[in-house]
């Protein structure tokens, strides 16, 4: 049994979930995503390697699933370049089966083929 369908997510956001390995919640996810679905803020505190970037992920993309694609419907800032890329492969991970695209926007790279990537359509926006 995999302990994240207690979370209710879509099937194909579950097999994101599979995918990566993910069998039980850490305790940071347990506590932080039944929140994070009904829409509340949540501030969190946990090690590295606990899944927190899981813990709101995984609910913005189950909330792409349902509405209109193909125009920005979530923007994520991250502190660090290198952050925003982490975020943007692992909603690539979990995403896989949802279709969702997403798109890191940063300085010091070249503006038009990230301007391009806006207008093809993105749902997700992860930026630093």
């Amino acid at each position: 049994m995999n302990f994240f369908d207690s979370f209710n997510f879509d099937p194909r956001i579950a097999a994101g979930v599979q995918a990566l390995g993910y069998h039980e919640p850490t305790p940071i996810q347990l506590q932080a995503i039944p929140p994070v679905q009904q829409g509340r803020d949540v501030m969190g505190l946990a090690h590295t390697g606990t899944g927190k970037t899981a813990v709101f992920v995984l609910p913005i993309l189950q909330r792409l699933l349902e509405g209109p694609r193909g125009r920005v419907r979530a923007l994520i800032i991250a502190p660090t370049r290198e952050l925003a890329e982490q975020i943007h492969e692992v909603i690539g991970a979990l995403g896989q089966r949802t279709r969702a695209r997403s798109l890191t926007v940063y300085g010091g790279v070249g503006m038009n083929p990230q301007v391009q990537r806006l207008r093809d359509g993105v749902e997700i926006v992860v930026a630093c």
